[in-house]
């Protein structure tokens, strides 16, 4: 009898017919529990066996995905022994200064929503598209509008490629290909995430009376990093890191060489944590205030 490899028991269990998760992604999903307090500072973590049937993944994986989160002082008592335990001051690890670099998706809208808890919200951008800003706004909007909060004024400026450059990225890996494909495109998802970030912005003003201003300026090069920089007092850095992908537009399948801006890895400095991160913080806005005063130009968000 011929028996599928996909289905050969391995320790006792079958092997899962669906793709098998990294270490990595077993560490993003735990500590995502932790940060939306369904696992509580002080409470067992399900046993190592129980994690790799809920994951579909071998039981040293979960240890490696584990070690991860002891190293971010966010569990404690990791062993091949007990349950480890989540770590008292998880909510620290979390936020503080030793706070792990987080994926944009999941550090921004935290950050950017604490920067809406001051009266007066100051917001400057440096980025490719505008999409993980747009989304960012999600939440401390829904809090305004929920009646939870309400600044009094809001600033905002952005960095944005301009239209009239040849983008470094996203780009054909044929150069024979039809490269301007590519470009419409992302000149229609940077429009697009420009137009509902104003227009989500500016409609506070009639809804909650909040003074809001909302300005792009468009830049004469591609930006290899995105920078968000919070009330004056907070910097949030990535890099833009590029990988070959394939996509259809308009029909046809292209290969391009383009940066997942939601997935990169978001270092934050804050003022107050030393001076290193109060310098980064302070160099950060001369940096961008420069670009926006010199070599930035008017950018209408049409095509």
């Amino acid at each position: 009898m011929v028996v599928d490899p996909e289905h050969v028991a391995v320790n006792g269990r079958k092997r899962s017919q669906r793709p098998q998760r990294s270490h990595r992604e077993v560490a993003d999903e735990l500590r995502s529990r932790i940060r939306s307090g369904e696992l509580r500072a002080g409470e067992r973590m399900p046993t190592q066996a129980r994690l790799a049937d809920e994951f579909g993944v071998e039981r040293g994986t979960v240890r490696q995905a584990l070690r991860i989160l002891q190293t971010e002082h966010l569990l404690s008592n990791v062993s091949k022994g007990s349950p480890a335990t989540v770590a008292q001051d998880a909510d620290r690890a979390l936020t503080g200064p030793e706070a792990p670099p987080q994926p944009t998706m999941v550090a921004l809208a935290s950050r950017i929503t604490d920067a809406f808890s001051a009266p007066h919200v100051e917001i400057d951008a440096l980025c490719l598209t505008a999409v993980s800003l747009t989304l960012a706004m999600g939440e401390p909007l829904r809090l305004i509008h929920e009646g939870r909060t309400k600044p009094a004024r809001i600033d905002v400026r952005v960095l944005l490629p301009s239209r009239d450059i040849d983008l470094a990225f996203p780009a054909a890996v044929d150069a024979a290909e039809d490269g301007d494909r590519i470009q419409r495109r992302w000149l229609a998802q940077r429009n697009a995430q420009g137009q509902v970030l104003r227009h989500n912005l500016l409609a506070l003003r009639a809804t909650h009376g909040i003074d809001v201003h909302v300005t792009f300026r468009a830049l004469p090069f591609t930006p290899p990093v995105k920078l968000y920089l919070l009330n004056g007092a907070e910097a949030l850095f990535a890099y833009y890191t590029l990988s070959r992908r394939g996509e259809e537009i308009d029909h046809e399948y292209l290969e391009m060489y383009d940066a997942e801006g939601t997935q990169s890895m978001l270092f934050p400095f804050e003022q107050g944590e030393g001076l290193r991160a109060m310098t980064f913080v302070e160099q950060s806005h001369l940096w961008f205030n420069a670009l926006w005063e010199t070599i930035s130009s008017e950018l209408v968000l049409t095509r």
